[in-house]
C-alpha cells in the first residue's frame, strides 16, 4: 500500500475505534430494518449513454481546497438536473475535509444513488455508510488484502449495496478480477506522486471484460477526454476536480455530456 494511504488511513483506525465505542455496531444494526431499499447503482450506470457520477469534494491531498464552501442542498441537486447518473460524496474528514453528515444530506434533496467514498477497511464504515444513505461504497485494492477485499465486498452485498472496486495498476486489476468485482473503477492517478495518466488508465479499461462495468475515474476535463475513455470501454465516468472547481458545475457537466 502506498504512504498517502498508509497515513490516511492510520489517522482513520485510530478514529474509527474511538468511535465504535461512542457509537456502537449494535446501534447502527436497529436502523437497518427502518431504511428503504438502496437505490440501483450499478443499474444507474448501465443504462445506456455515458453515464456520469459526480463528485462532491472540499478538498484532496493532492490539490487542497478545491471548493472552499461545499453547499450540499445546492450542488446535489444542480448536478441531478444536469443528468448526473449517480453522485460520489467524499466522507473522509482529515485530508478530503468530508463528512458523513454530507452524504446524508446529500441523501435527502435527491432521487439519484449515492456512493460513500472513503478509504474502507471494517465492516462499521459499510454500516455507517448503508445507515446515512449510501447505495454504494468504494473499495480500494490498494489498501487490501485479498481475503479483506472478499469479506469486505461480500458484506456490501448482504446490505444490498454496490460496490465501486478501483485498481491503479494491472496486478490490482487482475485481482479484483478474479475475485468477483462487476463494478471496477480505473483511478488516472499514481498513488506514488499523484500524478494522472489517461493514458495509463485507458490501457487498463481495455483489459475490463465486456459484461463488466468499466468506471474510469480521475482526471477527465473535457468532452474529449470522456469520448476516448468510452472508446476504450468505459462505460462510466466519475468526475469531480472539473466540476467542484466550475462555478456552475451543473453547466460543465452539461458540457461534459454534450446536453
Amino acid at each position: 500500500m502506498e504512504k498517502v494511504l498508509d497515513t490516511i488511513v492510520a489517522k482513520s483506525r485510530i478514529e474509527l475505534e474511538e468511535k465504535k465505542k461512542r457509537i456502537p455496531a449494535s446501534r447502527l444494526e436497529t436502523r437497518l430494518g427502518t431504511l428503504p431499499e438502496p437505490l440501483g447503482f450499478e443499474s444507474a450506470l448501465r443504462r445506456p449513454g455515458a453515464r456520469v457520477i459526480a463528485e462532491l469534494k472540499s478538498a484532496s491531498p493532492s490539490k487542497g481546497v478545491i471548493r472552499p464552501h461545499l453547499d450540499i442542498e445546492m450542488l446535489a441537486p444542480e448536478l441531478e438536473d444536469a443528468g448526473a447518473a449517480a453522485l460520489s460524496v467524499l466522507t473522509e474528514r482529515n485530508y478530503f475535509a468530508g463528512s458523513l453528515e454530507n452524504l446524508e444530506r446529500a441523501r435527502r434533496c435527491v432521487h439519484i444513488p449515492l456512493l460513500r467514498k472513503d478509504f474502507i477497511y471494517d465492516e462499521y464504515q459499510i454500516l455507517e455508510a448503508r445507515v446515512y444513505g449510501a447505495d454504494a461504497i468504494l473499495l480500494i485494492a490498494a489498501m487490501l488484502t485479498v481475503a479483506e477485499f472478499r469479506r469486505l465486498y461480500a458484506f456490501a452485498r448482504s446490505l444490498g449495496l454496490d460496490v465501486l472496486c478501483e485498481a491503479h495498476t494491472a496486478e490490482e486489476l487482475s485481482m479484483l478480477l478474479e475475485n468477483g468485482a462487476v463494478i471496477v473503477g480505473v483511478n488516472a492517478r499514481n498513488l506514488s506522486t499523484f500524478e494522472t495518466s489517461l493514458e495509463l488508465s485507458g490501457s487498463l479499461i481495455r483489459r475490463i471484460p465486456a459484461e463488466k462495468l468499466a468506471v474510469a475515474e480521475s482526471a477527465i476535463r473535457s468532452r474529449e477526454d470522456l469520448m476516448t475513455l468510452q472508446q476504450l470501454g468505459a462505460k462510466a465516468f466519475l468526475i469531480g476536480e472539473t466540476l467542484m472547481r466550475s462555478e456552475h458545475p451543473g453547466e460543465t457537466l452539461c458540457e461534459l455530456l454534450s446536453k
